[in-house]
């Protein structure tokens, strides 16, 4: 069964048809082979890894924190028994602690080659692009960029390491939609981690926005060209995901419309990289909802008693991204839906549940 439907593919973008996510794969396609991971000792990195390594990949994973990577290494070979799982420090901002990252991943690959890169390293803090200035001074001090010297140049590194090291990956062949990834030798797959933000602005994040937009931007320049190394291309971009990483004040401005689960970033992430017949393509990944196309083609939530099973997992650009603005457009309109749906219990529910976060009252869920 194809992973992709019959749509036909574009001419002037070497890429997969647009996703039939409603076709099955198995994340056990992932055996045997070679994942680096970057910012892998928490959030979706380490959600990543231990998935992967579950399946029986070797995973090497770089990050900042060096405990807490070690830590993660050890606990995730103890719960899976997969020896196969390594963490190196790496700064991402730094080329040579980054290029040291790929070289050792190359040492530590059994067959000598790294077959996925995930792009995954990543920030969000207090945003001074918005409040800039003490306009008592006479001039303001020289600001430091961090979430783009993280979410940018740190992305755009790993992204040219990745094309000098995948297609050295032995024994591995050019992508094709074409291929049968349960039985594929060694994949070539470049993997971005964007964001929402990566499709819509984000109000008070201006800088976290345009890292991301320009992420977006790289994925959609080098699905256009990677094709001539045998690499393929894909991005996931989640929405407000129930982690640590959202702060409060977003759980309150967006309270009854929902938060997806790490689960399923995960699960998208690993359909792209045990897929090999996927190539270009991306999804957004949000709260698990009902919906379903109109006449017009537009997504509308139906409510939770409709016969017809959640999605978390939208294509919001296929074609070249040609409904880019309308897919996302419906996304919010059908979340917009959910809070008038829901009325005031399900919002004043949601800001209860996003104040006792923030004081660290706030369970896993």
């Amino acid at each position: 069964m194809a992973a992709v439907s019959n749509d036909k593919r574009p001419v002037d973008i070497h890429q997969s048809p647009p996703l039939d996510l409603s076709i099955p794969y198995n994340p056990a396609w992932v055996k045997g082979r070679t994942i680096l991971v970057t910012g892998g000792a928490g959030g979706f990195g380490a959600a990543f890894v231990r998935k992967w390594a579950g399946h029986g990949a070797t995973v090497i994973f770089g990050d900042i924190n060096t405990e807490q990577g070690d830590q993660v290494a050890r606990d995730i070979q103890k719960e899976t028994g997969n020896k196969n799982v390594h963490f190196v420090h790496c700064d991402v901002t730094d080329w040579q602690s980054q290029v040291n990252l790929f070289k050792e991943a190359v040492k530590l690959s059994p067959h000598g080659g790294i077959d996925t890169v995930v792009a995954n390293a990543g920030i969000a803090k207090a945003d001074i692009l918005q409040f800039p200035c003490d306009l008592s001074v006479a001039e303001p001090k020289q600001p430091k960029w961090q979430m783009l010297d993280v979410n940018l140049t740190g992305v755009m590194y790993t992204s040219h390491l990745a094309m000098f090291y995948l297609p050295r990956n032995p024994g591995s062949k050019n992508c094709t939609p074409d291929s049968d990834p349960a039985t594929a030798p060694r994949d070539r797959h470049l993997l971005f981690l964007g964001s929402v933000a990566s499709l819509a602005g984000v109000p008070l994040s201006p800088q976290y926005a345009a890292s991301k937009h320009a992420v977006l931007g790289l994925f959609r320049s080098l699905r256009g060209t990677s094709f001539a190394q045998g690499i393929r291309v894909n991005i996931v971009c989640p929405y407000y995901i129930d982690t640590p990483m959202m702060p409060a004040f977003l759980r309150i401005a967006i309270a009854g419309g929902g938060l997806g689960k790490v689960e399923d970033v995960v699960d998208a992430a690993t359909r792209f990289t045990a897929d090999s017949r996927i190539l270009g393509r991306g999804v957004v990944v949000g709260p698990k909802i009902k919906l379903k196309p109109d006449d017009n083609g537009e997504l509308k939530y139906l409510g939770e008693d409709a016969d017809i099973q959640p999605s978390a997992v939208w294509e919001v650009y296929a074609d070249d991204f040609q409904y880019t603005d309308a897919s996302v457009r419906a996304i919010v309109n059908s979340l917009n839906a959910i809070q008038k749906a829901q009325g005031w219990i399900g919002w004043a529910k949601d800001c209860l549940a996003a104040l006792a976060y923030g004081v660290g009252l706030g369970g896993k869920k």
